[in-house]
């Protein structure tokens, strides 16, 4: 049974039409989906919720892995009320799109998997606990000036543009023990033998400047899932995404209507 419950978390829900998820990366919260969910709100139902110990969902009592959080995925479908929808996972969400596409193919019409991966390699699983330990003893804060040259372009850091002043605040206020049992969750991870189960239409999403493990993640997600695409977003790092909003959405609007 999950240590996860659907109870308790808040949910987000717009527009009108087949139903998507759309799940965030580590320390920020749902709102990093603002403008893609504003693109589809005129053709779909977007739901947005935060992850475990994130913002508005609370922390959890014990450790979680990324198949608890893919289980607490279909209770939050169940208590919406949808039967099947779509998935968009940047990173961590990313993590939990693979897994719940793998296991519910019944209830998972498509998948976006965007700057991910199904495995942290052994020098990123030992970066994770140093996370979860930093974030537990100074704060997620501490750590935002090295996680944002991460996530976007030097010049986008440098201008303070929008979305680099959106996860600065977010990681001002994020759960630091919320934080590290979620990177405790992301370095037990391993879903590489699952990938080959999953059935949905995919489209793999990355940043051309991202690092080498992420690209090289998304090229493999479409050697090894049986219907998948890639598409680049550029120039962009790790949440290519918030910085290329416009490109993601060119990209994102019509694989989700299935053109």
């Amino acid at each position: 049974m999950s240590v996860l419950s659907a109870q308790s978390v808040r949910r987000h829900r717009s527009g009108r039409g087949p139903a998507v998820v759309m799940l965030h990366c580590l320390g920020v919260d749902h709102r990093i989906w603002d403008h893609a969910a504003q693109a589809l709100q005129g053709t779909h139902t977007v739901l947005r919720y935060d992850l475990p110990g994130h913002h508005e969902s609370p922390l959890p009592d014990a450790a979680y892995t990324i198949e608890d959080c893919s289980a607490q995925l279909v209770e939050v479908l169940d208590a919406e009320g949808i039967e099947q929808a779509s998935v968009v996972g940047i990173s961590m969400g990313g993590l939990i799109a693979q897994h719940f596409a793998a296991t519910q193919p019944q209830r998972t019409d498509r998948i976006v998997l965007c700057d991910t991966t199904p495995r942290y390699t052994e020098a990123s699983r030992e970066n994770w606990g140093r996370r979860a330990a930093t974030a537990r003893s100074a704060g997620v804060a501490s750590m935002t000036e090295q996680l944002l040259q991460v996530w976007f372009m030097p010049d986008f850091v440098a201008a303070d543009a929008p979305p680099v002043r959106y996860v600065r605040e977010r990681f001002s206020c994020v759960s630091g023990e919320g934080y590290a049992k979620a990177c405790e969750a992301l370095a037990a991870a391993d879903l590489r033998h699952l990938l080959p189960d999953i059935e949905a239409p995919t489209l793999v999403v990355a940043g051309t400047e991202d690092v080498p493990d992420f690209l090289l993640a998304a090229q493999s997600f479409v050697r090894v899932i049986p219907d998948a695409r890639l598409a680049w977003l550029s120039p962009g790092r790790h949440a290519a995404p918030a910085q290329q909003p416009e490109q993601f959405a060119d990209a994102l609007v019509p694989f989700l209507r299935g053109e």
